[in-house]
């Protein structure tokens, strides 16, 4: 038997054989509900733009989901292999598959019948309903192939292949970009264009990682192994942390978008949708960090090599540090341009208005940034090592929890500017929550 790469290779070139292609596909992965925003507001205006990101919590609830089976297999299965217990490994990877696309038929189900009572449920008002409604329908109709393009995607990295999930994402990336220029672009099919082609070029990014998982030569396969409920229900209680990372990002947006709708209308939901759409692309660059250290962490740890452990944590936690700082600095020096990629003013009065919004905001928002990397390598390193009571109090501080509070205890004393600072307030306190994590792990002789 080949000796484990993750096991023996020397850490720097291991760290970048598997952070660099992890950061390019969950960015580019990322990019794919912007490419439909930069389409709807550039040739559809600002209330497209709106209601795309009233929807995008049901996005989020996909992906969420998704990410709680592969997060968690990813994880159990790295220390299995990194421990040769190669039989556990596979029957875990089966059950997962099984269990997910249980799951992901029921979400289709679920957006296709209810698409208009959820969308009045995230916010949508009476200008955004419609087109709002038309975005969670179609969607859930794609939502087992967005499921199983991410789960085959992210076994690449347990099975060898790190650059298979960013393959894959390349060709989602391309597919969308032209098919929304065709179709919203061209054809001006509006918000039906862009989540149809959204939807299409995942199928094109499945197609692509999906190959490898279907061959017996494979470590992991869809082809071997048995269901075991107790393997995958561990497993998913480990993943969890992924899960209320996605449905606190989809609350986030739920509530921001709500308390904008309050103060400033569709406005302050079409500014909030700029700034989100850039910070998601250094969010998603951090957590790419998170993801491509995971596999080093869980076969080191299955090995019970510490010390490769903890190098492998503090390059991630320096790396996501000098991310956040960058697009802190971009947001007070040059926000207004980075806003002008996303949407343009023209002559119109109420776009200029939107941009002030969106300008004045980035400035609060982007404080956020210089603790987000931080918590989100912590969160991911527990997960890793197994810890999901860590990584689920984490993700939940982040989101779940602080993000009410701050709106709750800013909004009303500052107004819009209050909104902007319950990220901030959300990732310090966050920050706190870690740090003391981990003084009681090291309190206990707990890596």
């Amino acid at each position: 038997m080949h000796a484990n790469p993750l096991l023996t290779r020397p850490l720097p070139a291991l760290f970048v054989q598997f952070v660099g292609p992890a950061m390019a596909a969950m960015v580019l992965d990322g990019i794919q509900g912007m490419i439909d925003g930069l389409f709807l507001g550039n040739y559809a205006g600002p209330d497209a733009m709106a209601s795309v990101n009233i929807a995008n919590p049901f996005f989020q609830i996909i992906i969420g989901s998704s990410m709680i089976l592969c997060t968690g297999t990813m994880s159990a299965a790295g220390r299995f292999l990194g421990a040769q217990e190669m039989t556990r490994a596979k029957n875990l990877y089966r059950s997962a598959i099984l269990v997910l696309l249980a799951l992901s038929g029921t979400i289709l189900a679920a957006g296709t019948v209810f698409a208009r009572p959820i969308a009045r449920f995230l916010g949508a008002n009476a200008v955004l309903l419609d087109d709002a409604a038309r975005y969670i329908r179609v969607l859930a109709c794609f939502a087992p192939v967005i499921a199983f393009k991410i789960f085959f995607g992210f076994s690449g990295r347990l099975v060898g292949r790190p650059r298979l999930y960013l393959a894959g994402t390349v060709t989602t990336l391309v597919s969308n970009v032209l098919l929304d220029w065709i179709a919203v672009g061209l054809l001006g099919l509006g918000v039906t264009g862009a989540v149809t082609a959204t939807g299409l070029a995942y199928l094109a990014g499945m197609l692509v990682v999906a190959p490898p998982l279907f061959s017996r030569d494979t470590p992991l396969n869809v082809l071997e192994g048995s269901f075991r409920g107790r393997e995958i229900f561990r497993a998913a209680c480990n993943g969890a942390s992924e899960g209320v990372t996605y449905t606190a990002a989809a609350l986030t947006v739920f509530l921001m978008n709500r308390a904008f709708m309050a103060w400033a209308g569709e406005d302050g939901v079409a500014a909030f949708t700029i700034i989100n759409y850039a910070g998601n692309f250094v969010t998603l660059l951090m957590f790419g960090m998170s993801d491509g250290i995971s596999p080093i962490l869980s076969s080191n740890y299955g090995a019970g090599r510490l010390d490769r452990i903890h190098k492998t944590r503090a390059a991630a936690l320096a790396g996501n540090f000098c991310i956040g700082l960058g697009l802190f600095l971009l947001f007070w020096f040059w926000g207004r341009a980075l806003i002008g990629l996303f949407f343009t003013a023209g002559d119109s009065p109420r776009s200029a208005q939107v941009i002030d919004l969106a300008v004045r905001g980035a400035r609060i928002y982007g404080l956020s940034f210089l603790a987000s990397g931080f918590n989100i390598v912590q969160s991911g390193y527990h997960t890793a090592l197994g810890d999901a009571v860590s990584s689920v109090l984490i993700a939940a501080s982040r989101g779940l929890v602080m993000i009410p509070v701050g709106l709750a205890l800013f909004s009303g004393l500052f107004g819009m500017d209050g909104v902007w600072m319950a990220p901030p307030f959300a990732e310090a306190v966050t920050v706190c929550v870690c740090l003391l994590i981990q003084r009681c792990r090291r309190r206990h002789s707990i890596p």
